[in-house]
């Protein structure tokens, strides 16, 4: 049943009931600016981190000062499956339940593929990959037995097609992977309540390379940006959206 949350409803928005939010990565970057969204919805934030607990700590103080909902700060290597389900189980126990988990940890590589060692190769497939896969195991079981829940993993413009990047073939093998394993999540999680979804950003404002010549609306895209797209699947309005894959990329790719 939806209802105003006054501590976040200044400016008047309904929302689908309170819950616990956990967004992995979220002391800085895409992640943050999700994190602050969610908050913003009222919906109280598990920030995680890896090994930056001061800019996580930050975040959650902003989360509890401006939005005026619960946040905690939890560490965890997501790339271990232990630590990954753990991350999980104490978000849960945290905020009371787990509304909506949002995937966004995934380290970045560029270089040529003839130098691409399989250090390098496994480290993009666990953090892009393998890290979706043990949160989400552990996170739809908690949400199906609760009734429901919203997952959102973050991918990667372009994944879906096959076309050769030899200078990120890991990264995109692990995100078109994610792109795969989503689809099937949701899948079998539909008649269970839970949608599972993918937000793909494109060449965003903290992006690692900028090849502004292929863009066709001539700019990077906000963080804000990825963020509303992540708010739209976790909204009322998407309750009959599930298995989409949603590019924030300006035109990149067409």
């Amino acid at each position: 049943m939806e209802h105003i949350d006054e501590r976040a409803g200044m400016k008047g928005r309904a929302y689908a009931g309170r819950g616990g939010a956990l967004v992995t990565g979220s002391s800085t970057g895409i992640g943050r600016a999700i994190a602050l969204a969610l908050a913003e919805d009222a919906f109280d934030v598990a920030i995680h981190y890896r090994s930056s607990r001061e800019a996580a700590e930050v975040v959650a103080t902003e989360v509890r000062e401006r939005f005026g909902v619960r946040a905690v700060v939890l560490q965890a290597d997501v790339t271990h499956e232990d630590e990954a389900r753990a991350l999980v189980d104490d978000a849960s126990e945290a905020l009371g339940g787990l509304r909506v988990v949002v995937n966004n940890v995934g380290d970045y590589h560029h270089g040529p593929v003839a130098e691409l060692d399989a250090e390098t190769w496994h480290r993009m497939l666990a953090s892009n990959l393998h890290s979706v896969f043990y949160v989400c195991q552990r996170a739809v079981a908690i949400m199906r037995e609760a009734g429901g829940g919203r997952v959102v993993n973050i991918g990667y413009t372009g994944a879906e097609i096959i076309k050769a990047r030899p200078g990120i073939v890991a990264y995109q093998i692990a995100k078109t992977g994610v792109i795969i394993y989503s689809k099937a999540l949701a899948r079998s999680e539909a008649a269970h309540g839970v949608t599972v979804n993918v937000v793909s950003p494109g060449v965003m404002e903290n992006s690692v390379t900028k090849p502004h010549d292929e863009l066709p609306m001539g700019r990077t895209g906000r963080l804000d940006e990825i963020a509303g797209a992540v708010r739209y699947f976790v909204s009322p309005e998407a309750a009959y959206v599930t298995g989409t894959h949603l590019e924030v990329a300006g035109g990149w790719n067409l």
